[in-house]
């Protein structure tokens, strides 16, 4: 490859990088998996995905989960 060639490669690249991580920055985002699951994207590295009972189960545990939360924040990390 030529000079000219890497640096034309080189900008491709920066602009393809800049792409995705202004993708990664805008949130959490959701969509019905493959086999018919939620999937909601922008909380991890991986979606979390659970079927549509498993999710109304988990938000009828909404009040419960943030009594936990606040009962051992002590012992919870946050991530950063």
């Amino acid at each position: 490859m030529s000079e000219e060639d890497l640096k034309a490669e080189l900008e491709r690249l920066r602009r393809e990088n800049a792409s995705l991580k202004k993708g990664a920055a805008r949130g959490v985002s959701m969509k019905v998996s493959e086999k018919g699951g939620i999937s909601v994207y922008g909380m991890g590295r991986f979606p979390v995905t659970l079927y549509k009972e498993q999710w109304l189960k988990l938000l009828d545990l909404a009040e419960e989960i943030r009594a936990f939360i606040v009962a051992h924040d002590s012992e919870l990390k946050t991530k950063e």
